[in-house]
Parts: structure tokens; sequence; C-alpha cells
């Protein structure tokens, strides 16, 4: 049992990678959960698909969509918190389609807060990335530190973020902004740097094909991120307030490489995939967190180290690589 035991909680993005996680750990502290997941044809719930039927039992399971209010009205009516997690987070799409981005990212979350804002005694738990730092002035980096967009991502993520502070300057809306650093683990998008990676190692490739190799990241366990959600809803803290998660580490896409193949104990070399690098001016090369707020604030720290996440990734990752091609596995 945990705090949020018997709370009615709502959860957007539930069928995404942290969304799913997320519920799992509700169902675990006993909360009564709604999932909202992204409409689709064929009537799938994403990742929650793949979760034991006892555990979705007393779940309700809602299709939506984030960009449609009175949906979003709908699934907030009579709850108590909300983790508000849908988001288009594709980077590489995000140049592609950045009025998209805007559709979901910015539009979406106010579509959150207007329900919020009218249900009244809501907590709204927003997510937030990162990547609305941009290549940092000075590292680590800070809660207070500018916010500045260097992808249609980013840039939809800062609305976002600003929309939310908005809000709980000009209607009190009870609404605190979690600020993770790159998270990874299990049913993580095979597109992200970690699952395309060891999915190359574990295809059998011995040239492994990447973006740029010198940014660094601080990468943080899926657990522990959700840990850090699950505290934030519990907080004392005044409404706009942000807090960050991170390691306080970070590592380069090379170094990571290296860890990945000690992990798995392939030998194999890397090459830059010009499909891979961001458009120049756009890379952010450091993402390095201060994570003393969330300790201070939460009692949050991670816990898993980068190689304990990494092994518990690729006994996922490993029986669902089903070609040589990287990245493709099966939910």
């Amino acid at each position: 049992m945990g705090a949020l035991a018997g709370r009615r909680v709502l959860v957007t993005g539930a069928d995404g990678f942290i969304g799913s996680h997320l519920v799992e750990r509700l169902l675990d502290q006993a909360a009564r959960v709604t999932a909202f997941c992204v409409y689709n044809s064929n009537g799938s719930y994403g990742w929650l698909d793949q979760l034991a039927p006892d555990q979705l039992a007393g779940v309700d399971l809602q299709l939506g969509d984030i960009r449609d209010p009175r949906s979003v009205r709908r699934a907030v009516h009579d709850v108590d918190v909300v983790f508000h997690l849908a988001a288009l987070v594709a980077i590489p799409y995000s140049y592609q389609a950045p009025e998209s981005f805007v559709d979901t990212n910015v539009t979406g979350t106010l579509n959150v807060l207007e329900a919020v804002r009218d249900a009244g005694d809501v907590r709204l738990v927003h997510t937030s990335t990162s990547e609305v730092y941009g290549t940092p002035e000075s590292v680590p980096i800070t809660e207070s530190h500018p916010l500045c967009g260097q992808s249609p991502y980013a840039a939809s993520k800062i609305g976002a973020d600003q929309l939310c502070q908005a809000y709980a300057r000009s209607f009190g809306v009870d609404v605190l902004t979690l600020r993770p650093f790159n998270t990874y683990g299990p049913r993580q998008s095979a597109r992200a740097v970690i699952p395309t990676i060891l999915g190359q190692l574990l295809s059998g490739a011995t040239t492994v094909r990447l973006g740029s190799l010198s940014p660094r990241r601080d990468l943080t366990y899926v657990a522990d991120t959700v840990d850090g959600f699950v505290r934030l809803a519990g907080a004392d803290l005044e409404p706009g307030a942000v807090v960050q998660l991170g390691t306080g580490q970070a590592v380069s896409i090379r170094q990571l490489f290296a860890i990945c193949c000690e992990a798995t104990g392939i030998e194999a070399t890397v090459v830059t995939d010009k499909e891979r690098v961001r458009p120049a001016g756009s890379e952010v090369q450091v993402l390095l967190s201060e994570p003393s707020r969330a300790k201070d604030l939460l009692g949050w720290q991670a816990s898993w180290t980068l190689v304990d996440g990494l092994a518990e990734t690729m006994r996922w990752l490993a029986p669902r690589v089903v070609t040589e091609r990287a990245g493709w596995y099966q939910r």
C-alpha cells in the first residue's frame, strides 16, 4: 500500500513506455486507476496489453485523444490525481511534423489543464523533459536554468510547461511539473538510443550505426522515474512547482556504446549514421542534472545504476529482437 491507496487516479498516455510502468506501480499501491490511451482502430491499449489480466481487472481502460477536450473532460471527471504523460516524443519526427507536436503536446496539455480547472479539487502532475533546457549555459543543470527549444519537440514541451505555470499563477490550478532526464528501460521505443544500440548488438551486428557520438546524457532507469511521479503526487508543494529527476551523472553516446558492448559481451564497432544526426544547431550537447531538489523535496534519488538498468533492459529486449535489423522487437 502507498500514499495513493484508494485514490482515484488518471494516467494519460497510459499505453506508452513510462505510462504503462506507472500504471503498474499505481496498481501495486492499490490506487483506483483510469488509463487513458490513444484511440486506434485495433482497440489496442498499447503496452498495457502485455499486463496480466488480473492486473488490469480493476483498471478503467479508456480510448480517446488528448486533443479532444470532450474526451479529456470525461476522463478527468471524478478523479483525485491526474498524471499527464500523453505526448508525442520522437524528436526526429518533430522536424517533419511540428504542427502535430503543437496539437498534441501544447493543445493536449491545455485540454487537461482546462478539465482539471473545471473539476476543482484535483492535483495534476505534468510531465516535462530535460530537452527543454537545450545545450545548457552551465552544468549541472538546476530547475532554474533558462529554457531553450532546440527542436520542435522541445519547443512544444516548453509551451506545455509554461501553460502549467500560467494556470497555477492565474487560476490556482494544483499543477506540479516533473522534469525527468533521459529515461530508459523495458518497453522504450526502438528508436531511442539504448534500444538502438542493444537491438543492433543482440541481432548480431558487428557494426552499430548511431547518430552523433559526443552528446552526453544523464540516464535514469524507468523504475526510478516512476517512483518520482508517485512521490510528487503526494508532495506538499505549492502549485506551479517544478522538480527534475536525474542521477547527477552523464555519459557520452560513445561511452554508452562501449558499456553496452561490455554488458552484452559482444565486440562491435560504431559508425555515424547521418540520418540519425540532428540538424545543425539542434543537437543538445549535454544534459546533466543537479538532483538535490528532488532529494530535498521528495526524498527521491536514483537507486538503479546504469549497469544494472542496462542488464534489466537487455533481459527484456533480447527475446524480442526478431530480425537482424536494429531495434525491431515484438510487443
